[in-house]
């Protein structure tokens, strides 16, 4: 799943193309596509044909478009990229691409939108607006997610208290988007990388300090991943433009099994890690004697 920088990237590029238009036709070719809006497809495409998209808006991984008041209130696009879900647009005449799933035409004749998506794990619906735990409006599916460390309302010190009630590894407490949103398991290796800290650390032996640190050493790697366009493994991950970014050269530690460490020169380990992988520097962040379970 795309994580806060692949996200920004398709956000920015939403925000340049689509505000203030106004949308003509909604064509859902995928039931899957819209199954998180329970109404259905032609629901879907009645709620979103005549209105205005007046925003593109992100909180940690997640994105939705902002449309005018409508019959029912103010409301969003809320979409869940998936594993392979992608935000392109395009003009009309270019071919539809092989997994086309929703496209969206404007009343200006301008370029379309279309969600295309290999795997049909993601998919778009339309949520109302309400108050989110973290302050602001957000979809309501996503209320409960915390603000990201690149969002300009984030809290350093509560974000740190946070993860220090947790009684879980730290890794793990990296990864609750109810804690703090945004950083996925790429990001999350590579602050603990930059941070020195192991990602089996118990959360309750983590001192503020180093708490600090490794939600600082976030948001300077999601930073650098954003300029270069964020972290792009395969063909699936690109922005509206269908380009792909190409962090994944500056990696320290995530996907480097075998390799140096840029730092100390020691061969970067794998690890399993809840179905996934952790990727790190057996002598820069050495596994706690007390490991959290």
């Amino acid at each position: 799943m795309p994580e806060l920088p692949e996200v920004e990237v398709v956000r920015r590029g939403l925000a340049d193309h689509l505000l203030d238009r106004k949308i003509a036709t909604v064509e859902v070719a995928h039931p899957r596509s819209v199954r998180r809006h329970p109404a259905g497809g032609d629901d879907f495409a009645a709620r979103l044909t005549g209105r205005t998209i007046t925003g593109a808006r992100r909180r940690g991984k997640y994105l939705w478009l902002d449309l005018d008041g409508g019959a029912a209130g103010d409301d969003a696009v809320l979409a869940h990229l998936g594993m392979s879900g992608q935000m392109l647009v395009a003009d009309s005449p270019r071919p539809d691409e092989k997994h086309l799933r929703i496209r969206i035409r404007f009343a200006d004749d301008g370029p379309e939108l279309r969600f295309v998506d290999q795997r049909t794990f993601g998919g778009l619906s339309v949520h109302p607006l309400v108050p989110a735990v973290g302050g602001g409006l957000l979809p309501e599916p996503v209320a409960h997610i915390a603000r990201d460390p690149m969002d300009p309302a984030f809290d350093l010190d509560a974000a740190v208290a946070g993860i220090r009630r947790r009684r879980t590894g730290l890794k793990r407490a990296l990864l609750d988007q109810t804690v703090v949103s945004g950083i996925g398991n790429i990001y999350a290796d590579e602050s603990l990388w930059r941070a020195r800290l192991h990602g089996d650390r118990p959360t309750e032996t983590l001192t503020r300090k180093q708490g600090r640190e490794v939600l600082t050493a976030a948001t300077e790697v999601m930073d650098a991943a954003l300029a270069a366009g964020g972290t792009s493994f395969d063909a699936l991950y690109v922005n509206v433009n269908g380009n792909s970014g190409y962090f994944d050269r500056s990696l320290d530690a995530y996907g480097q099994a075998d390799r140096p460490c840029r730092r100390c020169g020691t061969p970067i380990r794998r690890e399993s890690f809840m179905n996934r992988s952790s990727f790190s520097c057996p002598r820069c962040q050495p596994r706690p004697r007390r490991a959290h379970p």
